[in-house]
């Protein structure tokens, strides 16, 4: 019997499995959204909500266990910095699943995972800010 065992192989060995939801998260954290299978979407989103819920406590302690799965300062501060403040207010469902139907090649379903609290950078924001300023200028 399986009483408590929530965890989704994924059809790899254990520390296989762990490098994909490692690297799976380093590049959600890096690219706000990325497409993958339905599986792998779903494997991931309480590995990413447990690192969004570190990034909330903003303590040295969670910036050191964050680093543990992560392996960067610049997504370590990426975390902390942009996507825990932007999820402040929540109480957690940090992530967003959207279904894209199934994959040519071998009908996998297919998904993208993606934040629900949309934040900008810094340089993202100004360099929106310019082009609206462009774009109204010229009309």
């Amino acid at each position: 019997m399986r009483h408590q065992r929530k965890t989704v192989k994924l059809q790899r060995k254990a520390s296989h499995r762990d490098a994909l939801l490692k690297n799976l998260c380093k590049s959600l954290i890096e690219h706000r959204r990325i497409r993958t299978t339905l599986a792998k979407a779903k494997a991931l989103r309480p590995v990413v909500e447990k690192l969004v819920t570190l990034g909330k406590r903003d303590t040295v302690h969670a910036r050191r266990q964050a680093f543990a799965v992560l392996r960067s300062k610049n997504l370590v501060s990426k975390l902390f910095g942009e996507i825990a403040v932007a999820s402040k207010e929540r109480q957690g469902g940090y992530t967003r699943i959207t279904k894209l139907g199934q994959r040519q090649s071998d009908s996998a379903p297919m998904a993208f995972i993606e934040w629900v609290d949309a934040f900008a950078s810094a340089a993202a924001a100004s360099s929106v800010k310019e082009v609206e300023a462009e774009v109204v200028g010229k009309e």
